[in-house]
């Protein structure tokens, strides 16, 4: 069985911010952080390691208690943050879960805590596509999350999984890495904020504009 793992900002949904919009309010509120610098990397990487360099970068130790504490604010700022951006679901993402459900194990590989992407893909619509997932909870490298997520996906299809059978879907570069280090396959989608030169230099198994072309991905898959 083939089996899809799934990036959840700029790959499935873009909220116009609203993760970075909790991360520094909950930043704020949780350590009385007058003005956030703006220096801190989120694309493509895991909440755990963004929280980790927001505490360092305004001088608070990223202790595990700390750690904690800005998480928890986070998850309470999140649903607020979603509704005042008004992000969106990417073209053709909801036709392409319906049709991929159908034919593989559908899952999530993400950087966001598990509760956060629950959060997120309520809120757009989605969550009830994805029956299992590896989340950035505890973890700061991408790569550990696939990790997780393949061990995920086999307690789901109750065997082994072939790493040859694993499609990493996701709109970074660091998608593509993760990808490579569970020996998986990499669709890229240009609906991040990469130019598709950076994209492309990542030597994806495969490129996408958007979801609107996975019909020919799907065809080639025999799906279709």
């Amino acid at each position: 069985m083939r089996v899809l793992l799934f990036d959840i900002d700029g790959t499935l949904v873009r909220s116009g911010g609203a993760g970075k919009l909790a991360m520094e309010g909950a930043l704020t509120a949780a350590f009385g952080v007058p003005e956030v610098i703006d220096r801190v990397n989120y694309a493509g990487r895991t909440d755990p390691g963004i929280a980790h360099d927001l505490l360092t970068l305004h001088g608070i130790a990223p202790t595990p208690e700390n750690l904690q504490k800005l998480q928890a604010e986070y998850l309470g700022h999140l649903p607020g943050a979603l509704e005042r951006r008004q992000g969106e679901v990417l073209p053709g993402v909801a036709e392409a879960l319906r049709r991929e459900r159908r034919e593989a194990a559908v899952g999530l590989l993400t950087g966001n805590v598990a509760a956060g992407a629950e959060i997120k893909l309520r809120h757009f619509g989605l969550w009830q596509y994805f029956s299992f997932g590896g989340f950035g909870d505890g973890l700061a490298d991408r790569d550990d999350v696939a990790r997780r997520a393949l061990a995920e996906a086999e307690a789901h299809v109750g065997r082994a999984v072939d790493p040859r059978d694993v499609w990493v879907i996701g709109d970074t570069p660091l998608d593509v890495k993760c990808a490579r280090a569970i020996g998986a396959n990499a669709v890229i989608v240009a609906t991040g904020w990469h130019s598709h030169a950076e994209l492309l230099a990542a030597e994806p198994d495969h490129f996408l504009p958007d979801f609107t072309h996975a019909t020919d991905l799907l065809t080639q898959w025999g799906w279709t």
